[in-house]
């Protein structure tokens, strides 16, 4: 008998038993005196079978009722009634119905366990097509961002290795292009390597105190060249507020989100990073003069391939997963009159704490 695919349905279980049930004595009952009784009582627990099948234990419980008014009143004398004399008739049914009560619980047990294994088999196999869908936004993602700055510095190389004379404003300038798309596909190969980690369940943070003013500085001394279109503005909390975490991937998070910042902000914009402290928390955020994140669902903005368009679709899901395993969280809202707002929010370090506090 073929498992069915859908969950049981009990008032259609005991409808087919009951069904079964009946025509079974339609049938048989005409030869009560020449028929044993172990032939109704065998044929009176396929009805119950096909009610746990199709119904659930439910169904064949209801349906070994029926089954046991029909063996008692049909095939136990006297005929069309349901007193029972002999004690032997009495276990007789007592036999029967515990029977058809265990084989429809094994069904039952049977039917559940194929489901769930279905389901299991389903869900696998949609996962399976997620990963793949990933994978080939990935290489898609990948291979676009990786060829921008590819063909610009083979470009540069080209008009620097031909015979035009450039002046050396002109020579300065298109070296630095060079170094910039070089760091941006650093940046590049960066996250897909944290990414790799993520996926693998190998990023774990080296915890350290971490001064977060001083990562601020750091990060947005050396993303100079990234930002050179805009105005970044450092609003940093005069305590110098400590975190326990991992300066490379900190420093990472920062990137991304300055990244995301300058790709959404307009040109001469300005993009706001600021530090505060509070109640053992401290918090950390990059604001800019975009379009904002109302046009995106923000639940779903730091999915990989989601999100507002980072570096590979996957910057602001490795900003997520980094934060994460640092134990803080991440959020993004819109700021009035400006743009969007990505926050980071950390423990303060407690010697830090304590150290206030003494202060």
């Amino acid at each position: 008998m073929r498992i069915p695919a859908a969950p049981p349905r009990p008032a259609h279980g005991v409808g087919l038993g009951a069904a079964g049930v009946a025509v079974i004595t339609l049938v048989l009952v005409p030869f009560h005196s020449t028929v044993p009784r172990a032939v109704p009582a065998l044929l009176f627990v396929m009805p119950v079978l096909v009610a746990a099948f199709f119904g659930g234990r439910v169904a064949y419980v209801v349906t070994t009722g029926f089954a046991v008014l029909a063996f008692a009143s049909g095939f136990i004398p006297p005929v069309g009634t349901l007193r029972i004399h002999l004690s032997e008739d009495i276990a007789a049914l007592v036999v029967f119905a515990a029977v058809a009560l265990v084989l429809g619980e094994l069904v039952v047990s049977a039917a559940t366990t194929e489901l769930g294994r279905r389901e299991a088999e389903a869900a696998r196999i949609d996962a399976l097509e997620d990963v793949d869908k990933q994978r080939a936004m990935l290489l898609r993602s990948v291979s676009h961002d990786l060829r921008t700055p590819l063909s610009t510095i083979r470009a540069v190389a080209s008009d620097l290795r031909g015979t035009t004379v450039y002046t050396p404003a002109t020579s300065d300038e298109l070296l630095g292009l060079v170094i910039d798309e070089s760091d941006r596909l650093d940046r590049i190969v960066g996250n897909l390597l944290s990414y790799s980690r993520i996926e693998a369940g190998a990023l774990h943070p080296a915890l350290e105190p971490v001064d977060l003013n001083e990562l601020v500085e750091t990060t947005t001394d050396r993303l100079e060249h990234l930002t050179r279109g805009v105005k970044v503005e450092l609003d940093l909390d005069p305590s110098d507020p400590i975190v326990p975490a991992d300066f490379s991937q900190l420093d990472q998070v920062l990137t991304n989100l300055v990244e995301n910042a300058v790709r959404h902000s307009p040109e001469h914009g300005c993009i706001t990073v600021r530090t505060s402290e509070a109640d053992g928390r401290v918090q950390l955020d990059v604001i800019d003069d975009g379009e904002g994140v109302a046009g995106v669902d923000a639940s779903r903005i730091f999915d990989p391939f989601v999100g507002t368009g980072s570096t590979t679709g996957i910057g602001l899901a490795i900003c997520k997963a980094i934060v994460e395993a640092h134990g803080g969280a991440i959020a993004a809202s819109n700021v009035a009159g400006r743009g969007a707002c990505f926050s980071v929010t950390l423990a303060a370090s407690e010697h830090d704490t304590t150290e206030q506090r003494d202060g």
